[in-house]
C-alpha cells in the first residue's frame, strides 16, 4: 500500500475538565505511559511522517517532563483557547518550518491514543489524490432521537445517512489554513476540520475506520483504553 508523504498537528491545550482529574487527560498514564505518548506513538512509527506540532497550553507543566518531549521530529507552539486557534497556529508553525501548502497535513485529537495503524494507512491512500481531503468516521449503529428543549422525542433520525467523525482528520495545509483563519475571522463555530472545510464549501471524503478509536473523555474510558492495550499486548 503506497501511502503519501504528510505533517502532523496534534491540539493538546485542553484541560479535559470532564475527566475530573488532577492533570490534563493526555497526560494521565496507562500502563505505564502518558495518553499522549500513546497518541504519539502510532505516528512516529509511519514511514512517511515529516514532523508533529504540539499545540500546548501557554503554561503547560507536563510536556516537557515526558521523553518524546526530546524527539527529533517533533516541534510545539503554544494553542489557543480553542481548537481551533491550536490547530492554525500550529499551521503556521509548519509554514515557518518549511511546508508547503499543498503538502497533507493529518490533525488528530491528543487523548485518541488507538488508533490503528491499518487504519491510518487506509486513510492515507483512500485520501492520496483527493481534491479536497476527508477525515476517518464510522457509521451510526443505535436508534438516533431528536429532541426538543425539554428533553422529549421530536423524531427518529434516519441513521443511514449519519455517521461520526473520528481522527485523524486529512486536509492541504493551505486550504485547511485558510478554511480556520476565515471561520475565526468571521466567528463561525467550527468544532473540528472538517466542518472548518465544510463551512469553506469543500465536502470531504469519509472513510471508515474502527470504532475503537475513541476519544477518552471520562474516567470509564481509561479502563476500556487499558483493556484494549492489554488485549494488544497479548496478541504481540
Amino acid at each position: 500500500m503506497t501511502t503519501p508523504s504528510f505533517w502532523l498537528v496534534i491540539p493538546a491545550a485542553g484541560i479535559g475538565s470532564r475527566m475530573q482529574a488532577q492533570c490534563p487527560k493526555q497526560y494521565l498514564t496507562v500502563s505505564n505511559k502518558t495518553i499522549l505518548e500513546l497518541t504519539l506513538s502510532c505516528f512516529l512509527a509511519h514511514p512517511s511522517l515529516r514532523g508533529i506540532v504540539v499545540a500546548l497550553a501557554e503554561h503547560d507543566s507536563w510536556w516537557s517532563q515526558l521523553k518524546v518531549a526530546e524527539h527529533r521530529l517533533i516541534q510545539t507552539v503554544v494553542g489557543g483557547a480553542e481548537r481551533a486557534e491550536s490547530v492554525l497556529n500550529a499551521l503556521l508553525a509548519l509554514h515557518e518550518s518549511g511546508a508547503q501548502s499543498d503538502d497533507w497535513v493529518l490533525v488528530h485529537d491528543a487523548a485518541r491514543p488507538l488508533l490503528e495503524r491499518d487504519d491510518l494507512d487506509r486513510l492515507l491512500s483512500r485520501l492520496a489524490d483527493d481534491p479536497v481531503g476527508g477525515l476517518l468516521a464510522v457509521p451510526a449503529r443505535d436508534t438516533l432521537k431528536q429532541i426538543d428543549a425539554s428533553g422529549r422525542v421530536v423524531k427518529t433520525i434516519d441513521r443511514s445517512v449519519i455517521w461520526q467523525a473520528l481522527t485523524p482528520q486529512m486536509f492541504k495545509l493551505g486550504q485547511l489554513q485558510r478554511a480556520l483563519a476565515d471561520a475565526l475571522q468571521t466567528e463561525v463555530a467550527v468544532t473540528d476540520e472538517s466542518s472548518a472545510m465544510e463551512w469553506a464549501g469543500f465536502s470531504p471524503q469519509v472513510v471508515e475506520g474502527r470504532s475503537s478509536n475513541i476519544k477518552i473523555t471520562r474516567p470509564e474510558d481509561l479502563l476500556f483504553l487499558q483493556s484494549q492495550l492489554s488485549l494488544r499486548s497479548s496478541s504481540l
